[in-house]
């Protein structure tokens, strides 16, 4: 059976090679010819023999989604439309900034968790995104973005500077791909990111942050967006079964497993009138006082058929202002790419929707952080 080879990390790559007969270090040289070189050609991996490559050729490829659109906003961000198989497209977007490029990918097929503020979470859920799925579009990033092509211009290039599994899907949903595409976003012999420049963004699912804090240290970004348990109740529904308490004491283990971790990022989506008074401002901070990181407050991106309203600008800066003279670091995310739909909470793809596959999603732990 053909194996994906962008679905190997180092470690189970050089389990491959010796399986078919190779020396381990053949998994580095691969490694170094994929993700630092971007050459998939077996032929062109001119310190491969030519019995290895026709072992190559007969016993691994390599799987590419197919491009279904490519669109860049007036402010350079870009998004790209990934087709899967069975039918299913996730998106991808890249977003230029001075000194980095972050690029937001998908972990699953639509999402099970039904936030309702979220257009993703309208169109259901799929499936699992394999880890080669997840770290392929990285790669498939950087070839559109130029990063491979030696003959562009250093000024023309863009670079994938972090990557943040922030689009489409709960990335502790599915543990075991996600873990192993971070392997390679990680690798020397992958992409070579920093795990300050790698962030797993999540909604709560304890289990895993606790199972993570075991095998992983990049950087953490909790979709907290409520101060209490009754508000994120509605606006998360998983919080109905990890409540605020047990959330935050495994974020403090994260955080205490990892010293030099530079503290949790608590994502808040501001919505008019539900979670942006200055009461909940002040109660935010009252929640978090004791386990630190930074606020990135996010301004709600309307979609069509949405119950909520963007805030005013008004109440935005009122929500930071209060925030900040309780000693907290704010941010306000600058909304990005909206235009095209590539802006937090606007991701949709094209899903065939399994809901069905929502409560077994949910309600099996062992699948959660399995792997």
């Amino acid at each position: 059976m053909s194996v994906n080879l962008f679905d190997l990390n180092l470690s189970q790559l050089e389990k491959f090679f010796t399986k078919i007969g190779e020396k381990p270090f053949r998994a580095r040289q691969l490694m170094k010819w994929v993700y630092h070189a971007g050459i998939l050609d077996f032929d062109l991996m001119t310190d491969f023999g030519r019995a290895l490559r026709e072992k190559l050729r007969a016993k691994a490829h390599f799987v590419l989604p197919e491009i279904i659109s490519d669109k860049t906003s007036l402010d350079g961000t870009r998004k790209w439309l990934f087709r899967y198989g069975c039918g299913n497209s996730i998106e991808t977007v890249f977003i230029p900034e001075d000194g980095r490029g972050t690029l937001c990918i998908s972990s699953q097929a639509g999402c099970a968790l039904d936030c309702p503020f979220c257009s993703t979470g309208k169109q259901g859920f799929n499936r699992n995104l394999s880890a080669g799925e997840i770290a392929v579009q990285v790669w498939y990033a950087k070839k559109l973005l130029g990063e491979f092509d030696t003959k562009v211009q250093d000024s023309r290039r863009r670079s994938v500077s972090n990557v943040v599994l922030m689009g489409m899907g709960e990335p502790l949903l599915n543990f075991a791909a996600v873990v192993t595409a971070v392997d390679i976003f990680l690798c020397d012999y992958g992409f070579g990111l920093s795990k300050r420049r790698v962030t797993i963004s999540t909604s709560g699912i304890v289990p895993a942050i606790e199972k993570l804090r075991e095998c992983s240290e990049v950087s953490l970004a909790i979709s907290l967006h409520a101060p209490n348990d009754e508000l994120r109740n509605q606006l998360v529904p998983i919080n109905a079964r990890y409540g605020l308490r047990e959330l935050l004491a495994a974020c403090q283990k994260y955080i205490d497993n990892n010293r030099q971790h530079g503290g949790i990022v608590w994502e808040y989506v501001l919505l008019a009138g539900v979670n942006d008074r200055p009461e909940q401002a002040e109660e935010l901070a009252r929640l978090l006082k004791n386990i630190g990181g930074k606020i990135n407050l996010i301004p709600f991106n309307p979609y069509p058929e949405s119950p909520y309203q963007k805030p005013s600008k008004n109440s935005v800066l009122r929500f930071q202002r209060i925030l900040a003279e309780n000693g907290w670091t704010t941010t306000i995310r600058k909304t990005r790419g909206d235009e095209i739909d590539a802006a937090c909470g606007q991701l949709v793809g094209n899903v065939k929707n399994k809901m069905r596959k929502r409560e077994e999603n949910l309600n099996s732990n062992k699948v959660a952080v399995s792997g």
